[in-house]
């Protein structure tokens, strides 16, 4: 089959159609309105992740004062602090006293409490409306999504943009770009010419394809895989499904529109072939090795091992399963500590799916637990996550400019980051959640 022969995909009517029933499947129709669900579906229409377009995001107006205020980016501890929200966005952030606080401000008493900016899941799977609010609820007030079956998470971005204390300002994927697409193949009318090919998606064309309907229903990254799946007991996930010239054929795809793509992966080779092939970052990864470490670094390509989720099948009632989680997290611990020794750029995912949203805090224990510190556990969900994202300039602090996203923990999470298991109070653009 010929796919070069087939029309580009529809920016336009179907996009709005496709979009309308994922935010359906998503159920961001009755969580946010209609607009939730229309929002960002006009043809050619485009802009940064987590913003919405043509204004400004909804937020809130609050004052968070007299807790202790955590800057990753600087590690700066201030107690007795303010922070100033207005309209959803942080309008200053110092010591009581150094801020005049408007009179009559909606306020919220964090004295005993920590003050950190809201956290990030580089890695996670949001595919209705409930398991976005969810994570909300448990710390993760921006988000990459790690792909959906039917657009789901575009729907949830669109949520997010229309009703911020509903959702994680979402980075979306779309659909997997994977040998066999599954029932995705009924999600959208541009998609359904690939189920007429015998060895499912491995040509050249048919991978541009898959990521150019990606791009033209709203994807703001890319996500594909080089190994099988190690949550799957039946499948091998040293073995590599995709070489490096298919990689790399999605790589260019991606890139011809300005868009990064993320990579779920285990093996050595895998791993190397997905770095060399000019992903943006790494997933998983269990037996990434030195070598591609090296290169990761000079390329400034970033690790996302969602530890969690390894650590989560140690008790899976699947003896397989069970055993891969017992051999796979030591020496994924082994492989963070390594490439933050070396530089990596380190990126916290809890690769959530399925209806049950882990706490992204539990990925920072797991990552202070590999050996980093405390304060560069923190960073991978607040500042590092930031910059995969490239959000970096309004998400992962609490500053003049920032986003109005707060978690507020009941002690000092540098001395014990286990309690960003747990916020007390998570704070969205200005809105209690």
């Amino acid at each position: 089959m010929c796919l070069e022969a087939t029309p580009p995909p529809s920016p336009s009517v179907t996009r709005r159609g496709i979009l309308a029933g994922a935010a359906a499947l998503a159920g961001t129709v009755a969580a946010g309105g209609t607009a939730a669900a229309t929002a960002g579906t006009t043809a050619g229409s485009s802009s940064p992740a987590g913003a919405p377009r043509g204004g400004n995001p909804a937020g809130g107006d609050l004052v968070i004062r007299g807790g202790t205020l955590l800057d990753p980016a600087t590690g700066e501890v201030t107690e007795n602090a303010v922070v100033l929200i207005e309209g959803g966005t942080v309008r200053a952030a110092g010591r009581e006293g150094t801020i005049t606080v408007p009179q009559g401000a909606r306020t919220l008493d964090a004295d005993g409490q920590w003050v950190l900016p809201g956290l990030v899941d580089a890695h996670i799977h949001l595919s209705t409306a409930a398991e976005a609010r969810d994570a909300v609820r448990k710390g993760a007030t921006s988000a990459r999504s790690g792909s959906t079956t039917f657009y789901q998470d575009i729907a949830v971005r669109e949520l997010a943009r229309h009703s911020p204390d509903l959702a994680p300002r979402l980075t979306a994927a779309g659909v997997f770009v994977t040998p066999d697409l599954g029932d995705t193949l009924l999600a959208d009318p541009d998609l359904t010419p690939l189920v007429r090919l015998k060895d499912g998606v491995r040509s050249a064309e048919a991978l541009r394809r898959v990521v150019e309907v990606n791009l033209a229903r709203g994807a703001d990254v890319i996500k594909t895989r080089v190994n099988e799946r190690a949550g799957l007991p039946e499948q091998d996930p040293l073995a590599q499904v995709y070489s490096y010239e298919q990689l790399a054929e999605i790589v260019a795809a991606a890139r011809r529109r300005g868009k990064g793509v993320l990579c779920h992966s285990y093996s050595e080779k895998g791993c190397h072939d997905a770095v060399t092939a000019g992903i943006r970052s790494l997933e998983h990864g269990a037996f990434v090795g030195e070598r591609t470490l090296v290169e990761m670094r000079r390329r400034g390509t970033y690790f996302t091992p969602t530890l969690s989720a390894i650590a989560g099948m140690i008790d899976s009632p699947n003896p397989i399963l069970a055993e891969r989680g017992r051999t796979y997290l030591p020496l994924l611990k082994r492989a963070v500590l390594a490439a933050h020794e070396l530089g990596v750029p380190l990126a916290a995912g809890t690769d959530s799916s399925g209806g049950t949203v882990r706490p992204i805090g539990r990925e920072v224990e797991l990552m202070r637990s590999a050996g980093l510190s405390a304060l560069d556990a923190i960073r991978t969900a607040t500042t590092g996550a930031a910059r995969l994202l490239g959000v970096e300039r309004t998400v992962g602090r609490l500053a003049r400019g920032f986003a109005g996203d707060a978690v507020l923990v009941s002690g000092d999470p540098l001395a014990d980051v286990t309690l960003l298991k747990q916020p007390t109070t998570v704070i969205r653009a200005g809105l209690p959640t």
